[in-house]
């Protein structure tokens, strides 16, 4: 893994971040990793993990100083990401969500929701960035949640699912459709909505295939009514925030799949070196050999565009949309493919509960789907070859 080590130590990073990187790596190690299969097993929400980053202090790292954060670069909030989900994916996208939902509120809010809600997000408010509704997966433009304006407040209707942290998270940002507006984007808007707001409820928490300590929840909204001093921007502003989140919480996904495939091939070849068949090790076999090429180097090349994306965005790039959809397809395709790969060099182990092959698999499939779907991605790659 010569190849990897050398392309870790080549990212730039300030020594700040070095440290923090190491603290989170040791922190991987002594805890988040040896609970990561029993919180599978069990699905419970990882409270000990997310208690255990807090006290790191990892949410300051994109929080401005002035509102309690000690900031740092986007590519060292990647590297954290990927770290943290090559031992747990679920803890991974639990703590990268915080930055998902809350980076909206950085980057869009005005100072008096700055100095009253960002202090809560370094100190380790659980967040949630709230769009998916049952008629409205890919097209988040479909969403029927209705904000109606009512005097110095705002009421909410409606329903999402598919919601990350949903269950648990404090603070909610949360996209719905302007009453007052007609046209259907131009009404979508966005504000923050707090744990415990009358009418806010929590339907159910889903049962799923993978991630299964990440808090995936259907809510509910029955005349929420939320402060107006809560609406990011204006009436209408929604979908360009919701636009432009997107664009920097793809990379987010990317780096959480990558850890997954990086945590797969790790244990692949691991196996592969002290299993024997026919008096061999696997790993001597040509055809593992063709096999194990394949993987690594489409990783590599994956994470190299990782980094030149966070690059980008470290730069004060605004146009990266494009670069971010192909750093999404490309990251959560090669998961699969290398999850995949990665248990069948395991053989029957890989699909028994002993080893985390099979763990690892399940929890890839997802980031082909969620951020919008794979086929949405090349769809909109292709688009922009368009000449106009």
């Amino acid at each position: 893994m010569k190849v990897f080590e050398r392309m870790d130590r080549s990212v730039a990073f300030g020594d700040e971040e070095r440290m923090l990187i190491d603290a989170v790596r040791t922190l991987v190690r002594d805890q988040i990793a040896p609970r990561a299969a029993g919180y599978d097993k069990s699905g419970e929400f990882p409270w000990d993990n997310v208690k255990a980053i807090n006290a790191l202090g990892l949410n300051a790292m994109f929080v401005p100083e002035a509102y309690g954060g000690a900031p740092m670069s986007y590519g060292a909030y990647l590297e954290c990401v990927r770290e943290i989900s090559k031992a747990c994916a679920s803890t991974g996208v639990i703590w990268a969500t915080n930055f998902h939902a809350m980076k909206p509120l950085v980057d869009w809010g005005n100072e008096e929701q700055k100095n009253r809600l960002l202090p809560k997000v370094a100190a380790g408010a659980l967040a949630s960035l709230v769009i998916t509704e049952p008629t409205a997966g890919s097209d988040a433009t479909g969403m029927k949640t209705s904000f109606k304006p009512d005097g110095d407040g705002i009421i909410v209707n409606g329903g999402k699912t598919f919601i990350t942290n949903g269950g648990h998270a404090d603070l909610l940002l949360l996209f719905g459709k302007w009453t007052e507006i007609a046209d259907s984007k131009a009404s979508i808007s966005v504000l923050v909505l707090e744990k415990g707001t009358p009418g806010f409820s929590v339907v159910r928490e889903e049962d799923k295939m993978g991630l299964r300590a990440s808090s995936t929840a259907t809510l509910a909204f029955d005349n929420c009514r939320v402060p107006r001093a809560n609406l990011l921007c204006n009436p209408g502003d929604g979908l360009k925030i919701l636009l432009a989140s997107l664009n920097k919480s793809r990379p987010s996904v990317a780096a959480h799949a990558l850890g997954i495939a990086r945590g797969a091939l790790e244990d692949a070849v691991n196996y592969i070196n002290e299993r024997k068949q026919s008096g061999r090790k696997i790993v001597e076999f040509q055809g593992i050999q063709f096999m194990l090429a394949d993987m690594a180097t489409d990783l590599a090349q994956c994470e190299a565009w990782l980094w030149y994306v966070a690059s980008m965005v470290d730069s004060g790039a605004t146009d990266f949309g494009v670069e971010s959809s192909m750093l999404k397809m490309r990251a959560s395709d090669i998961a699969m493919r290398i999850t995949t790969d990665a248990l069948q060099l395991h053989g029957g182990y890989g699909y028994i509960k002993d080893f985390r092959a099979e763990r690892l698999m399940r929890d890839a499939k997802i980031t082909q789907i969620w951020e919008g779907t794979n086929q949405i991605h090349r769809q909109l790659i292709g688009r922009s070859f368009l000449k106009k």
